[in-house]
């Protein structure tokens, strides 16, 4: 009688079971950021973002890039560059603040008035002042991140057991990458703070442990193993602004007895 091999699981069923519980894991950070928007009316815009009926003010981008995190986000995606053109357009796709330019290309805008003011602009064209808007409030964001931890692959991994090292290599090298955002919101008259909102979003890495199965699985697993890095950011950006949305939604202004900034409750004694 010929020697009978232990049935091993068929890699179909372990990878069904694999990207079962990555569906379920991931589901969080669905969110991207795509599409185009002209004034108030987006086009292919994700349909997860919150949107408001009308804006609640003027807005501008400020990204800090002498802070910690930043350093810490360049270090990590260079190629990912700054965040403020993403937020931006999440911000006028939900149609909840107007935005308005304060970052580089503020330095064109004032360039226009210069030429205006030189004489060389035609006559008629009308960059004279009075006409820029105002910004009411100012967003800065700001990211963490998390490093690589096992994530479901050591879960699965365990569930593949020992027997099949091949394939248990394979699911244990999925790593999960997370990370963390927070949105600030500042009114420029008053320097108050009127909102905060973190969000967080993750995926997961297939590229350690693909080797196993040769190039033909690992063709068929390229979409995973290519997923950008900025989607995790912009998805954990938009839970943020998302949750900023909701809380300004029900927004109650802060009042301080005798007045805000005239020396509160909190009486300093003699």
């Amino acid at each position: 009688m010929p020697f009978a091999r232990p049935e091993l699981p068929s890699i179909t069923r372990i990878l069904s079971t694999s990207f079962a519980v990555l569906a379920i894991s991931t589901s969080s950070a669905a969110l991207a950021q795509s599409g185009a928007v002209g004034g108030s009316a987006s086009e292919n815009a994700n349909p997860d973002l919150e949107f408001c009926e009308e804006p609640m003010g003027t807005l501008a981008v400020y990204e800090d890039q002498r802070e910690r995190w930043w350093h810490d986000y360049y270090r990590r995606y260079p190629s990912l560059g700054s965040t403020v053109p993403v937020l931006r357009m999440m911000v006028q796709q939900s149609n909840c603040f107007v935005v308005v330019e304060r970052g580089k290309a503020m330095k064109t805008v004032m360039g226009e008035r210069t030429l205006q003011n030189s004489g060389e602009l035609r006559e008629g064209s009308n960059f004279g002042q009075g006409q820029m808007v105002a910004a009411d409030f100012t967003m800065s964001p700001s990211i963490q991140f998390s490093e690589k931890t096992g994530g479901v692959g050591g879960l699965i991994s365990g569930l593949i057991g020992s027997k099949n090292s091949s394939l248990g290599a394979l699911v244990g090298g999925m790593k999960k990458n997370e990370a963390s955002t927070t949105l600030l919101l500042v009114d420029n008259r008053s320097s108050v703070q009127v909102a905060a909102a973190a969000g967080n979003a993750a995926k997961f890495d297939f590229s350690a442990g693909l080797g196993v199965l040769g190039r033909s699985a690992g063709g068929a697993l390229g979409g995973f193993t290519k997923t950008p890095e900025g989607k995790v950011i912009v998805s954990a950006f938009a839970d943020s602004f998302n949750n900023m949305v909701r809380a300004l939604r029900n927004y109650s202004a802060q009042q301080v007895e005798g007045g805000l900034g005239k020396g509160g409750k909190l009486k300093i004694g003699n």
